[in-house]
């Protein structure tokens, strides 16, 4: 034995006939998971289209004339004008919103509004045309 050295008890395997089953280390192996295999995605040959896109429809343009103006009882204010829905030969019945206030909406105007008020759509209210920019709310005192 060599100087130094120090054994610490038998060897292993000393002395064991070489097919006994302690003389052979049982190998053992850490078993890891193989990762799953990336999922592919399928892929056809059929194009498909981008979903639509829906558009955002446009705020409809309302623009409200109104008139302070006590026509009397039994009578009603008429609005005539160049407009949606406005034409000079027929006009179109306000709402009566208080005992001196009269109202029109009038809905997706692009141009100017001229127009005029008519007593009971057949008196016409003097001075000149009235003009309304589309989407305001405007307020006249017509005078008959």
């Amino acid at each position: 034995m060599a100087p130094g050295l120090l054994l610490m008890g038998p060897r292993i395997g000393a002395g064991l006939p070489p097919s006994d089953s302690r003389l052979h280390m049982k190998k053992t192996t850490k078993k890891t998971k193989k990762p799953a295999p990336a999922k592919t995605a399928v892929t056809s040959s059929k194009k498909t289209a981008a979903p639509a896109v829906k558009k955002a429809a446009p705020k409809a343009v309302v623009t409200t004339i109104a008139a302070q103006i006590d026509v009397g009882f039994g009578q009603a204010l008429y609005l005539r004008g160049d407009g949606p829905g406005l034409s000079w030969e027929k006009g179109l019945l306000m709402t009566c919103v208080s005992d001196d206030k009269w109202s029109i909406s009038i809905a997706n105007a692009t141009k100017l509004i001229a127009c005029k008020f008519l007593l009971n759509d057949l008196v016409w209210c003097a001075g000149e045309d009235f003009i309304v920019i589309p989407g305001r709310s405007v307020s006249f005192v017509p005078a008959f």
